[in-house]
Order: C-alpha cells, then sequence, then structure tokens
C-alpha cells in the first residue's frame, strides 16, 4: 500500500504561482510513475500532468502545457507540481496519483493510488 498526501495548496492572484507536494509512505515511490489530477467544482477529474519512475519523462495536459512543472526526488519519497502564471479556470482540488506508467496514470481508471486532494483556489 502507499499511502500518498498532498500539501501546498491555497489561495493565490491570477498571474501567480504555488507549489504542491506530494509526500508518499508505506512503499518507495521509485517503483512507480506518478501524476497530478485536478477536480473543479460540478466537474470531472482531468489529468494534469505525471512523471515516469525515473524523471526521465514527463508529460503535461495542454491547458497547463508551459506553466506547470512537475518534478520528483525518488530520495525524498516526494513530486511536485511547479505551478506559475495561475489563472482562474486552475482552481480545483488537486490529487496526487501514483500508477505503473505514464499511460496508465492518464488512464484515471487504472490509477493505483490517490491522495486525498488539496484545494487551489485563484482569484481573478
Amino acid at each position: 500500500q502507499v499511502q500518498l498526501v498532498e500539501s501546498g495548496g491555497g489561495l493565490v492572484q491570477a498571474g501567480g504561482s504555488l507549489r504542491l507536494s506530494c509526500a508518499a509512505s508505506g512503499r518507495t515511490l521509485s517503483n512507480y510513475a506518478m501524476g497530478w489530477f485536478r477536480q473543479a467544482p460540478g466537474k470531472e477529474r482531468e489529468f494534469v500532468a505525471a512523471v515516469s519512475w525515473s524523471g526521465g519523462s514527463t508529460s503535461y495536459a495542454d491547458s497547463v502545457k508551459g506553466r506547470f512543472t512537475m518534478s520528483r526526488d525518488n530520495a525524498k519519497n516526494t513530486v511536485d507540481l511547479q505551478m506559475n502564471s495561475l489563472k482562474p479556470e486552475d482552481t480545483a482540488v488537486y490529487y496526487c496519483a501514483a500508477g505503473s506508467t505514464i499511460a496508465t496514470i492518464r488512464t484515471i481508471h487504472r490509477v493505483d493510488y490517490w491522495g486525498q486532494g488539496t484545494q487551489v483556489t485563484v482569484s481573478s
């Protein structure tokens, strides 16, 4: 079992930045590809970003490309999501996820583990 705990959410003005972190316990994250999803009120959960187990490959949703950067530190068992140039439409609960590959991460129903989520609110 892997337990994932997100942190770093909050309220920020449009154009600002936030850095989300996800800490894992139970098993090493180096066995998993990792991802971030988000869910806005009344909407389905959507893919945001993913990184391979080694950190060598990343994948981003078109809506966040060039603004968000995902990274991982397998020694610390953590993954981060640096979010820049935030927009009001980025407002959502952000979830950390673990799966076997980037492809499985992007196939939401194949995610193995989920965090509890952290709220990000971007004001206009």
